[in-house]
């Protein structure tokens, strides 16, 4: 089976209906102010009205105030939320909604965060990025794919940081996730989509190995 394909920092209708109609699973909102994809939540539920069923919409949070993400959650009416900052797990389990834990990948040590969140109520499961001491994701960087693996092997993840159309066929045959997620690697700028990048990357993934 095909590992599932998220493509996030969507902002607008346009990307999103391309990225579904060329077979992506999830699309993700990046609701951290600070992000060069920043969405405002009311475009973002207005984006998510108008997609088709069956498409996993995920909001990406980054140290927000508890009862903000459960406002943008339900206002959008979103599948999941991504905490990508330093939120603890019992902020998670006080969420009361789906998560995805993001786990930026420094090096072995990075396990411990990971045990820390394996079983927690409400992780449904990991995105697995670059390490970053400026920034909490984004960053075009490519994760360490070898601790990526082992990784995969004990949880169920998606495989995030620096992935393109031209690399993400040797990214899965290593790591073997679940799925991946895009940003940086199939954009014309921050923010905004490139349609050839979308389409390449997602008939990359279908044909791997």
């Amino acid at each position: 089976m095909s590992p599932k394909i998220k493509i996030c920092g969507i902002t607008n209708q346009k990307d999103a209906e391309f990225a579904v109609q060329e077979g992506a699973d999830a699309l993700g909102f990046v609701f951290y102010a600070q992000s060069p994809r920043y969405v405002q939540p009311a475009i973002a539920q207005h984006i998510i009205a108008n997609l088709p069923p069956f498409v996993v919409t995920v909001g990406v949070f980054v140290n927000h105030d508890l009862d903000m993400v459960k406002r943008v959650f339900d206002d959008c009416g979103l599948s999941l939320a991504q905490l990508h900052g330093d939120e603890s797990p019992g902020f998670c389990e006080s969420l009361q909604r789906p998560v995805l834990r993001a786990i930026r990948l420094r090096d072995r040590r990075s396990y411990l965060a990971l045990a820390e969140w394996k079983g927690r109520i409400g992780v449904r499961g990991f995105i697995i990025d670059a390490f970053s001491t400026t920034a909490y994701g984004g960053t075009g960087h490519t994760t360490d794919w070898s601790l990526a693996g082992e990784v995969a092997r004990a949880v169920p993840m998606l495989l995030a940081g620096g992935l393109t159309p031209e690399n993400v066929q040797e990214a899965i045959c290593q790591v073997q996730p679940y799925g991946v997620d895009v940003s940086s690697g199939v954009e014309q700028s921050p923010g905004r989509k490139d349609p050839a990048k979308i389409r390449d990357f997602i008939q990359s993934v279908r044909l791997v190995c």
